[in-house]
């Protein structure tokens, strides 16, 4: 079964941008230690836009994704993410291929 990923780009307020990165390394710490089905999940900072970011993701399996959209810090932790956000998401779905 191939595995699920994602590829989110994110622009954050100027002055919520620490507060972003704080919460996104949190969710990255918490993922790799909890989350064994979780292959990649990686925040990259544009060297251009210190705003603008993508979080790239690998799970699995679908099974593992959901499980990754349901955990209790994901829950804790979206919200206030998303707060930081200047503009709505974008993210794209991939299917991981061998």
């Amino acid at each position: 079964m191939p595995g699920k990923s994602f590829i989110a780009q994110l622009r954050t307020r100027p002055d919520k941008r620490d507060e972003f990165v704080a919460l996104q390394t949190e969710l990255k710490t918490l993922v790799f230690a909890h989350e064994p089905d979780a292959l990649v999940y990686e925040l990259f900072q544009s060297e251009e836009d210190p705003d603008l970011f993508q979080v790239v993701a690998t799970f699995r399996d679908e099974a593992a994704f959901e499980a990754h959209m349901s955990i209790d810090f994901h829950d804790r932790l979206v919200p206030p993410i998303l707060d930081c956000l200047a503009q709505e998401m974008s993210i794209a779905f991939y299917r991981s291929l061998p």
